[in-house]
């Protein structure tokens, strides 16, 4: 067990396949004991036929939590032991159910003194650890049906990459990657337009002459996303959200919520009291993240791009 200790936890899958495989094992052994024909990956199918009612594959592979490719396998090499029988569901001729034969009805007596003693053996096992390994089990399946180990790990991931991930203020040598940005992920969902050219060919005199501000994105010095705050005086906002754009090299880096937060920030700090900004729905994740800072959907004010299909607002 060095190598685990070596490891630690991110051995976990290697660790439980191991003690899977022992039990496995010895689990062979034990129907050998008992003089019961079976193998240890059929119990599950097995155990839940003897419960006495006809059941699909699908049904089966439902209560047992079992792929149906799986269940349908260990049913196929049940029927050659001749353990289980499939008739046609009289309501729906399309279905086949499956049940235990006649001899597989036999082992299902047969087989109750084994599960007993190793029920006992297990309680055994519990009282003499420290740590309850079924009630874990049990804890950990529900924790990761919550949510999966691939997504805790995938959070991580970002967290880790959002501390490299240095949010600064624009400055003219990032007109360019500006200007790049957004025509790339414009021209990639839709079709640049007049506002477009203007805040982009001349952030300048467009957006930071007017009072307004823009923030890069740096991931280990390379500028890969960009947001701007747009000074407005309609009388109802103080400033709009827009211009955000990151790299599709940044997916995953959480730079749209660092940017947008470095933003909203700003505002803050100059006393404004609402931020507008205008997006489209199928730009989902830019929506889950303006949701997620706060913004609710607003209607009726005009607007210059016919790619705009909502208008939201952030009360600070």
């Amino acid at each position: 067990m060095n190598f685990f200790e070596q490891t630690g936890k991110v051995a976990i899958g290697s660790r439980l396949r191991m003690l899977t495989d022992k039990v496995t094992e010895d689990g062979a052994q034990i129907y050998k004991l008992y003089n019961i024909d079976m193998q240890p990956k059929w119990f599950p199918v097995f155990y839940s036929l003897a419960q006495g009612e006809e059941k699909t594959i699908t049904e089966l592979a439902r209560n047992i939590g079992h792929s149906h490719p799986s269940v349908s396998k260990i049913i196929s090499e049940m029927l050659k032991k001749g353990y289980v029988k499939e008739s046609k569901d009289k309501t729906d001729g399309r279905r086949n159910l499956v049940s235990l034969s006649k001899k597989g009805v036999e082992i299902s007596k047969e087989i109750e003194d084994q599960l007993i003693d190793v029920n006992a053996a297990v309680e055994e096992i519990s009282a003499q650890s420290q740590n309850k390994l079924w009630e874990a089990i049990g804890e950990w399946e529900f924790l990761l049906e919550q949510k999966s180990l691939l997504r805790r790990v995938m959070e991580k991931k970002k967290e880790r990459d959002s501390l490299k991930v240095q949010i600064v203020d624009y400055k003219p040598e990032y007109q360019e990657a500006f200007r790049a940005l957004n025509v790339e992920w414009i021209s990639h969902y839709f079709t640049m337009e007049e506002s477009d050219y203007k805040a982009l060919d001349n952030p300048q005199g467009y957006i930071l002459d007017r009072g307004g501000y823009i923030f890069v994105a740096l991931y280990e010095g390379e500028p890969l996303g960009v947001c701007a705050l747009i000074k407005m005086d309609d009388g109802e906002y103080d400033f709009e959200l827009a211009k955000m754009a990151v790299s599709p090299k940044a997916q995953g880096k959480n730079v749209g919520f660092l940017l947008a937060g470095a933003v909203v920030e700003k505002a803050k700090s100059l006393g404004a009291a609402k931020i507008y900004l205008e997006s489209n729905t199928i730009l989902k994740p830019a929506i889950n993240l303006y949701h997620k800072l706060g913004f609710q959907k607003v209607a009726g004010k005009p607007t210059p791009y016919t790619r705009c299909n909502i208008q939201m607002e952030l009360v600070l």
